[in-house]
């Protein structure tokens, strides 16, 4: 049986995304993010074309890293202004039945007991359709935002990470048995003290008492997503993510990430087939291969390279404004850039992978150019490499969405690469056929479960 591939839409409540520039393109809503309708437009258009869930990215400040300053970020609005993505998603809830929603949180902005009950309650608001996008925010400002004198360095953030998921697992896994809600009109109770638990979580960030402040929702714990591309972070998603987002650059690159995160996963005590991996990826499409190449170069015009390198070099904390881009990465001894360069250098094994290289990858390494025929035929070699989904960038929105669905996705489900229709269940029953819709026993989060010390001692 062929395995089909699991497709979201991959957004941003801001301006601009990915493709920087294009927000002044005629035939785009992206200027109008602040608008509730443009966004349940576009739910409607991918529930439509049966994608299966809407993954929002998000930052947590303006860094001062392109030519020393944080200007062009705010003049093409690079990621500024941001509105809160777990808030959209509630808001989406309604306008959706089927549709995941996952939505990104960094361990910098909530403290997992806040977080863990805002995930619960949208978790059960939507029956189970939310996934958390796990980030440890790279970003200066960021960390300066929220009381922080600079990051916190790389490796020390997934440390910290580890204590925040050991926290919300303890909470959504630990707190209450799954037969404590009884709401027992007849005779008043509503649940069982015996069965309700304070988790008495200590660790060198956190003091938490408990219990979860929400009862248990249907998923209990979210879909976990991570996008960690550096060692610590494919050891993080190893251990904890159901899902993890990469931007190989080629699929033979894509093969080796699957392949090292698969195998740490196996070491952890799970299967490998317990993590999904979502390409990032875009499309132009056309009904000729003429016709998709002038509609790229048509689109090219639009976009803003210098743009692009302020995007990358904010997510890698290097300015490539002040340094040549014709330097190869081996040059510089920069932090930020092991995550990224791993995967260029992937993809291009024995290349000398240059700063110019970085600079383009994310956008033009992963766009496709062709007929629905011709980028089916690439899907299905990416599919080849590993990867389970793709989370599909747009240049305009919603009409990329919307031509993809309606041109792509028909010829996608004649080779059985897409879902025909909508499974029952939670989110994480519909991407993990057959499973059930909370954790599975090897993930780490189940060793919580059913804590021992009751809220209080029963009535006698």
């Amino acid at each position: 049986m062929t395995k089909r591939l699991i497709f979201n839409a991959f957004a941003m409540n801001s301006p601009s995304h990915v493709y920087h520039g294009v927000w002044r393109h005629p035939q785009t809503r992206q200027t109008e993010f602040n608008d509730l309708s443009t966004w349940v437009e576009l739910v409607r258009v991918l529930e439509k074309g049966r994608f299966d869930g809407l993954f929002l990215a998000d930052v947590m400040g303006i860094d001062e890293i392109h030519r020393g300053t944080s200007d062009i970020y705010v003049e093409q609005a690079i990621h500024f202004p941001a509105n809160d993505p777990a808030i959209l998603s509630a808001a989406l809830i309604g306008a959706t039945e089927h549709l995941g929603l996952m939505f990104t949180s960094s361990i910098l902005q909530s403290h997992p007991f806040e977080f863990a009950r805002r995930a619960s309650t949208l978790d059960h608001l939507s029956q189970g359709r939310v996934g958390w996008n796990i980030v440890t925010s790279t970003s200066r400002a960021a960390a300066r935002n929220f009381d922080f004198e600079d990051r916190v360095p790389h490796d020390e953030r997934y440390r910290w990470a580890e204590e925040y998921v050991e926290a919300a697992y303890k909470l959504w896994e630990g707190s209450w048995e799954d037969d404590a809600v009884l709401a027992d009109k007849a005779r008043g109770v509503y649940a069982d003290p015996r069965k309700v638990h304070r988790i008495n979580h200590r660790s060198e960030r956190y003091r938490i008492d408990g219990p979860h402040l929400c009862v248990p929702s249907p998923q209990r714990t979210p879909l976990l997503i991570q996008a960690g591309s550096s060692v610590a972070g494919r050891r993080f998603a190893a251990r904890n993510a159901e899902a993890t987002f990469i931007v190989s650059l080629t699929p033979d690159g894509a093969r080796v990430a699957v392949d090292d995160i698969r195998r740490q996963a196996v070491a952890f005590g799970r299967d490998p087939s317990d993590i999904l991996f979502f390409q990032g990826l875009s499309f132009v499409i056309g009904s000729t291969e003429e016709e998709a190449w002038r509609k790229s170069r048509e689109l090219d015009d639009y976009i803003d390279t210098d743009a692009l390198a302020a995007h990358v070099g904010r997510d890698l904390d290097v300015d490539f404004g002040l340094l040549d881009p014709d330097r190869p990465v081996a040059d510089f001894n920069i932090q930020g850039l092991q995550g990224f360069a791993r995967f260029v250098e992937e993809a291009n094994p024995g290349k000398v992978v240059r700063l110019r290289d970085l600079t383009t990858a994310m956008s033009y390494n992963g766009r496709i150019v062709g007929t629905p025929e011709t980028i089916a035929d690439r899907l299905e070699d990416w599919r080849a490499a590993g990867i389970d989904g793709v989370n599909v960038a747009y240049q305009r929105t919603p009409s990329a969405f919307i031509e993809f669905a309606e041109h792509v996705m028909p010829e996608l489900r004649r080779r059985g690469l897409a879902q025909e229709d909508y499974a029952d269940g939670t989110l994480r029953e519909k991407l993990f056929a057959g499973r059930g819709a909370r954790l599975t026993e090897r993930h780490p989060a189940a060793r919580f479960r059913k804590l021992s010390a009751p809220v209080a001692e029963p009535a006698l």
